[in-house]
């Protein structure tokens, strides 16, 4: 029985139920010696509260895509066929633009949301330079099957979820296709097409989207596999113009580090309460060692970047989770590197899908015209937040970052550090 599936959710709903009713109906009536009929209520209740746990535990799952399968919620799943040192291109020496063309089968994705919005299709990528075999799945615009656009190539986005997290995450929990849909038919956001790769490759850990020898291949599943397999598949736009990726949380620390350390490969990235130190996720691989933490934090790359990179970037947060880390960027980079903050007050919603489902559209207004889609109608309203929410506003210019006070919730790192990629594993905060 599928873990997100409708009869498992009906199957802990009806053993509740039960559970809640067997005690008003046995409890005064058991027989026997007393020790017997206290290890009969004892047992009644344990099932109650176990029954309970586990149907928040599926609700809770099923609105936020943690999990997507058994193999994930027990850390037994691995998804890595091979991790040979790629080097420092991630190619292996492989010129991926002559390998042939693969054509793969999709069919229609089952859960939550899956099926609005004219449907979203899922298929299983082998990678070939990678080694990762994984889903992933693709949403098309409303455009894309129309007549008039039959010749029409479409730039696309990557979205990634946060850890542990599902990719049908940003078709589920987020609804992106739900929201974009009017809005791509109106002509206020340009047609995008959604990619939603796996990005929980290994049992228990978070890969930080790096390339580690002899573990994963993380960085070129998602930016040269995936990427291949779209582009062999459907009508797109080449890299770089063609391409951003997007992500909240880790997916929004991921999707950063893979623009700023590929501009070859992606024009803008977006990040959704993210962070710049791998380190901001305790079980984060790119952590594992100084030299591969700083080879994936965003904020260095930049700063030591010799010539900097021309992509954009669009970083929201609250202080604390996210704002710090835009700022952080922006102090460091230069043209034609660009970054555009969006702070978020406390009472937006917190590290939740509450806080980054509502900023869909405003993301998706910025990348219109950032990827050079300028046909689209309707101002930019990246740039005073989410339309009709007020959580979002501009940052304005950046000084130095760090000018917060201090979180207790940091362990002893300040903001700054934890932005700069300057904090002890001791003083990092655990993300989803």
């Amino acid at each position: 029985m599928s873990l997100t599936g409708t009869p498992f959710l009906y199957t802990t709903v009806v053993l509740a139920v039960v559970a809640l009713i067997l005690p008003l109906l046995l409890w005064s009536k058991m027989r026997g010696p007393k020790h017997l009929r206290t290890a009969a209520r004892v047992l009644m209740l344990l099932f109650a509260q176990g029954t309970a746990v586990t149907l928040v535990f599926v609700l809770v799952n099923n609105q936020n895509n943690l999990y997507d399968n058994w193999a994930d919620l027990f850390g037994t799943g691995n998804h890595v066929q091979q991790a040979a040192d790629l080097g420092r291109d991630g190619t292996g020496g492989i010129a991926v633009k002559r390998l042939p063309k693969v054509r793969q089968t999709f069919t229609q994705a089952t859960g939550p949301g899956m099926h609005a919005a004219g449907g979203v299709r899922v298929t299983q990528l082998k990678g070939r330079v990678s080694g990762v075999n994984a889903e992933v799945y693709v949403w098309l615009p409303p455009q894309y099957g129309k007549p008039a656009y039959r010749h029409k190539k479409f730039p696309v986005v990557e979205v990634l979820p946060g850890y542990p997290g599902s990719a049908r995450a940003w078709f589920g929990s987020m609804k992106a296709h739900e929201q974009l849909l009017p809005l791509m038919e109106s002509g206020q956001v340009a047609p995008f097409i959604m990619v939603a790769p796996r990005t929980n490759l290994l049992a228990g850990v978070d890969t930080g989207c790096a390339n580690i020898p002899g573990q994963v291949n993380a960085d070129t599943w998602l930016s040269i596999d995936v990427p291949k397999m779209v582009t062999d598949n459907f009508r797109a736009q080449p890299a770089p113009q063609g391409w951003a990726i997007a992500g909240y949380s880790a997916g929004a620390q991921c999707a950063v580090k893979l623009a700023v350390a590929h501009p070859d490969r992606y024009r803008a990235a977006v990040s959704m309460s993210g962070y710049n130190d791998p380190i901001g996720e305790r079980n984060s691989l790119a952590a594992q060692n100084p030299a591969l933490r700083a080879e994936n934090n965003p904020y260095l790359l930049l700063k030591k970047a010799a010539v900097p990179p021309p992509v954009a970037l669009y970083v929201s947060g609250e202080s604390g989770d996210g704002y710090e880390a835009g700022m952080a960027l922006e102090s460091v980079a230069k043209a034609p590197t660009t970054v555009h903050v969006v702070f978020l007050p406390r009472s937006a919603g917190g590290h939740t899908m509450a806080l980054w489902r509502p900023q869909v559209p405003a993301v998706f207004r910025w990348l219109t015209l950032q990827m050079g889609q300028n046909h689209a109608k309707g101002r930019d309203h990246s740039v005073t937040g989410t339309p009709g929410t007020g959580i979002g506003t501009p940052a304005g210019t950046a000084g130095a970052a760090g000018t917060t006070p201090r979180s207790p919730s940091t362990g002893g790192s300040t903001r700054a550090e934890l932005a700069s990629g300057t904090a002890s594993r001791a003083g990092a905060a655990q993300r989803r």
